[in-house]
């Protein structure tokens, strides 16, 4: 199984956190901080939980005797009352707001080590529970450096040191044109012209690239998820152009695979890309059952963690690379059929071709060869070691 060669946690009690209350900030933010939860887990790590009303982007960084949490567009809440659990490595923990961004400072009683992927978990609602972000950390030397409690994750940024396997995946195709601009741009064509220039590019870098449709070909959802199975690919990359019936909405946008869409643009999003073959994205009838059963219990654990973390990068260098992108979270969750897979991956909507001004952009060979950049800078600083 590709999922293998990550470890998936099983997730088990845990108690609650002390917390320092701050005064309540007045912002709008998508998110809210729900709860805090602490425990003791086997081989003395401690476990916390951190619990929010909708999916949370982070990062973490690694201060003298602390760790930092950063949650994005998040609100504070001083309403909760969480405990400190004891026999953790937590000595404190505190809330802080900086505009609409919060940061979960722990002040530890050891040092720690950067904490591997394995032992990070995002877990989706259930039952009574929230959206959970759940870390296990034990004592230990190694701590990435950071001075800064704004600080970010370090992000790899040389050569990759094995030939890893991407599969670009380039929207519709064939029968189905996808959206189509008012001067006639039809999706199909811009994003495979962006697929086979991202494909020469990565290549060049020292990725091993496939692409989905390598010309005008119609191919089902289930087809291009497996593609990224059989080709045992790494990353998995879905191109995509917007159509919005405000034709003044432009920018890009990118979204990560979720049961539940994380706003009603995002669902009605995935509705329209999902019809293009009318698959089911309940059933996962389409792969053999192993898949199967790997995608019920993991993908909402592993693969959408590393799914989430590429997603984040690649808003960043597109920001970065000054594309304009679509008002909104930087990254954004739906049931879209063609990410269904144990394979990480993203869907990214380059730009809207319902806005004229966006229409003729996405038609230059200049305009894709910044977003094909962007793009490869995404991949070169995504951490495929962990």
């Amino acid at each position: 199984m590709k999922i293998s060669r990550r470890s998936v946690l099983k997730i088990t009690g845990f108690s609650v956190l002390a917390l320092t209350a701050l005064p309540r900030m007045a912002f709008a933010a998508r998110n809210t901080l729900k709860s805090l939860r602490t425990g003791v887990q086997p081989g003395n790590k401690t476990r916390l939980v951190i619990e929010t009303s909708v999916r949370p982007s982070y990062s973490l960084s690694y201060p003298a005797n602390q760790l930092i949490v950063t949650l994005p567009n998040t609100a504070a809440n001083t309403g909760i009352s969480p405990k400190l659990a004891s026999g953790t490595l937590v000595k404190s923990l505190a809330q802080a707001q900086v505009s609409d961004t919060l940061q979960i400072i722990v002040n530890l009683n050891k040092p720690i080590a950067q904490i591997q992927k394995s032992n990070i978990l995002l877990l989706e609602p259930n039952g009574d529970n929230d959206y959970r972000l759940v870390l296990d950390f034990v004592a230990g030397s190694g701590a990435a450096s950071a001075s800064s409690a704004t600080g970010t994750a370090v992000a790899k940024s040389s050569a990759p040191s094995k030939k890893y396997t991407i599969v670009v995946d380039a929207g519709h195709g064939g029968k189905d044109p996808g959206c189509i601009g008012k001067g006639g741009t039809r999706e199909k064509d811009v994003v495979l012209s962006v697929a086979r220039k991202l494909k020469k590019q990565l290549d060049a870098n020292g990725f091993k690239t496939h692409l989905t449709r390598s010309g005008d070909t119609y191919l089902k959802l289930a087809q291009r998820a497996e593609i990224a199975e059989q080709k045992k690919a790494d990353l998995f990359i879905s191109l995509h152009a917007n159509a919005n019936p405000s034709r003044k909405m432009k920018g890009f946008s990118i979204y990560t695979l979720s049961e539940k869409a994380s706003d009603e643009e995002a669902k009605k999003l995935a509705e329209a890309e999902n019809a293009a073959d009318k698959i089911g994205v309940e059933g996962f009838t389409e792969f053999e059952e192993n898949i199967r059963i790997a995608l019920s219990s993991l993908q909402q654990h592993a693969v959408a963690e590393m799914s989430e973390e590429y997603a984040n990068g690649c808003a960043k260098y597109f920001k970065k690379s000054s594309i304009e992108q679509q008002p909104g979270p930087d990254v954004r969750h739906a049931p879209f059929a063609v990410l269904r897979s144990t394979v990480p991956g993203a869907l990214l909507e380059l730009g809207h071709l319902s806005n004229a001004a966006e229409e003729k952009l996405l038609k230059t060979s200049a305009h894709q060869d910044k977003l094909v950049a962007a793009i490869v800078k995404s991949v070169k600083n995504y951490n495929f070691d962990v």
